[in-house]
């Protein structure tokens, strides 16, 4: 299953998406889940929206990223002007690393280690 990496990234999307709805339960405000595809097709795997300010959550199955990863974030941006607070590709790498302007690749771990 695992050399299907179509397959796991599905299954690690539909994970991640769980894990934050019910970390989103813990806040004070409401975060409400969107999906984002513009007409080119350039796509976000999550929107989260929070009082007016909107994040973007690319996920990949991948242990590198490059700046090419980021299409979908850096639409989103566009689109959505100064309510963008940030743009998040999680991935199976070991680094954080800035990609511009609001944009950062995050290791999937640090999912549960930021309180």
């Amino acid at each position: 299953m695992w050399k299907d990496r179509t397959l796991l990234g599905q299954l690690l999307e539909t994970f991640i998406y769980q894990e934050l709805r019910r970390q989103a339960g813990w806040q004070e405000q409401p975060v409400v889940f969107h999906h984002f595809r513009d007409k080119d097709g350039a796509e976000v795997d999550m929107v989260l929206e929070q009082g007016g300010q909107i994040a973007g959550i690319e996920i990949k199955a991948a242990a590198t990223v490059t700046g090419a990863d980021f299409k979908g974030l850096r639409k989103l941006k566009d689109a959505t002007g100064n309510r963008f607070v940030a743009g998040v590709l999680l991935y199976d790498g070991e680094a954080l690393a800035p990609f511009g302007d609001g944009l950062v690749a995050v290791p999937l771990s640090l999912l549960w280690e930021m309180g």
